[in-house]
């Protein structure tokens, strides 16, 4: 049985079965991005929710972690010479887990950048500008009800790269072409949270990038991915 004592997250949310992946997560477009890969590549792991509304992403054991205070994390008591590692940020996780069992990411090099690209656009833009559109328009509305200046910038630029996301989906199914990858995992889960938990599908006009709605159905149906996205669950 593997020795997960070498980390402080683990007094707080304790490892039932710790020989399998430990996901520290919520179900937010960031975190279920890990359970959605986990899910694809059928990796046996023990979700561990993670609660918002008690700042447990904040406490001494969960900043053990992850010193950022941000889900998603996990601890993998089989990682690199069989030693457990643990890991934060969510591009990061993601290639990992794809590096390791050598699936949802092109095995050749040049793919495998190219790939590796699209998760870094992800990241760097395609996340951060729908948050901040979503912040704005949703959750801090009554604080710019007299300042149409946040929503309008984060939307627009929020539309300009979901036009760049369509450009790259016309005449693709997956954003790598034929091959589902981790570049679609951490984009379509953001895309679609930008939908189900601001209510943007209107205002950021969707219907206008069909190639891009057309694959975040594709995305959302897998049935695997579908799984991840409804994990971790909620404890009574």
């Amino acid at each position: 049985m593997a020795d997960l004592s070498a980390f402080p997250i683990t007094k707080r949310w304790p490892a039932k079965n710790p020989d399998i992946i430990q996901l520290y997560s919520l179900q937010t477009p960031n975190g279920v991005k890990v359970s959605v890969a986990l899910e694809e590549l059928g990796l046996a792991y023990e979700p561990h929710y993670i609660s918002f509304a008690a700042n447990e992403q904040k406490s001494p054991e969960f900043e053990s972690l992850n010193p950022n205070g941000r889900i998603p994390a996990i601890i993998d008591p089989n990682g690199p010479d069989g030693k457990p590692i643990g890991l934060f940020e969510s591009g990061a996780i993601l290639l990992y887990l794809a590096e390791k069992i050598g699936r949802l990411i092109p095995a050749d090099a040049a793919g495998r950048y190219e790939c590796i690209q699209w998760v870094f656009f992800q990241m760097a833009g395609i996340g951060p500008m729908l948050g901040q559109f979503g912040h704005f328009y949703k959750s801090a509305a009554d604080k710019v009800a007299n300042n149409s200046y946040p929503v309008e910038r984060y939307r627009d630029e929020s539309k300009r790269l979901l036009g760049v996301l369509e450009g790259r989906l016309k005449g693709r199914q997956w954003i790598m072409g034929d091959q589902y990858t981790i570049a679609d995992i951490t984009t379509f889960t953001w895309v679609r949270g930008a939908d189900i938990f601001y209510g943007g599908r209107e205002i950021l006009e969707y219907a206008k990038f069909p190639a891009v709605s057309d694959w975040l159905e594709r995305c959302i149906t897998r049935p695997a991915s579908a799984r991840g996205l409804n994990i971790p669950v909620k404890p009574e």
